[in-house]
């Protein structure tokens, strides 16, 4: 599996004609698509993390009539077809509750606040699922400590439970970025394949490589390869943990 992996890789560096990169890099069209990527991807994770912080508590450390079902629709996101979740979002955000969101100035399909919605959705689940695995390892009798002390709840939360859960965190985050980084349909379905408005890498390798520009597309796609394996590697290093999921 490893030498499959290096020889997929690998084929991206080998094929392209990297004499190109120059005139790639003063494309008004590339500046765009890595700038839009960049802030609407750590937008949607910021989101995510802010989302999935109380949802990975109370599912770790709570039990409650329906938590089966609430787990359950958590994980949603993640079996369902990207293409499937755009077209759910597209419903609910058009039809459904596009009027009223458009009286008060929040136009979200066919915008870029939709591409961060899709994104923070997708997203989402990832860091639930690592966020609940973090706060679920942590000995409580730590906790349990520090409000003999004196510490009220939330002084707990902020200066036990989030140092402990750190490493998690950071990696639940990391894997929300990353989904956001390559997700494609659901940000296709809701805010459309508009170049040069709605256009992430993504979008970008696949509006080049609908009109035949290879080279294009395979610079984009290698630059969005090392940025995954830049930052997760980074983050393996620092925590000297896996990223669990």
């Amino acid at each position: 599996m490893t030498a499959f992996m290096l020889l997929l890789i690998g084929g991206l560096f080998v094929y392209g004609n990297w004499g190109e990169i120059a005139a790639i890099r003063h494309n008004p069209e590339f500046h765009f698509a890595i700038i839009f990527t960049l802030w609407t991807t750590m937008l949607a994770t910021l989101l995510a993390g802010l989302t999935a912080i109380p949802c990975g508590y109370i599912l770790a450390r709570y039990n409650f009539p329906g938590k089966v079902l609430v787990d359950t629709l958590m994980d949603v996101p993640i079996v369902l077809p990207p293409l499937v979740s755009g077209v759910a979002l597209l419903i609910l955000f058009g039809p459904i509750l596009g009027d009223s969101l458009a009286r008060i100035g929040l136009d979200i399909v066919f915008s870029q606040r939709g591409v961060v919605l899709a994104q923070w959705f997708i997203a989402t689940p990832f860091a639930i699922k690592t966020f609940k695995h973090a706060f679920s390892t942590i000995d409580l009798r730590l906790e349990k400590i520090a409000r003999t002390l004196g510490y009220p709840p939330e002084k707990v939360f902020l200066k036990v439970t989030l140092p402990l859960a750190k490493n998690g965190l950071l990696g639940g985050l990391t894997m929300a970025w990353a989904r956001t980084l390559g997700e494609f349909g659901a940000t296709a379905m809701l805010a459309g394949i508009v170049r040069m408005k709605t256009e992430t890498l993504s979008v970008a390798v696949f509006l080049n490589m609908s009109i035949g520009d290879l080279q294009f597309s395979l610079v984009i796609a290698v630059i969005m390869l090392l940025l995954a394996l830049v930052l997760l590697t980074l983050l393996k290093i620092i925590t000297k943990t896996e990223v669990h999921i």
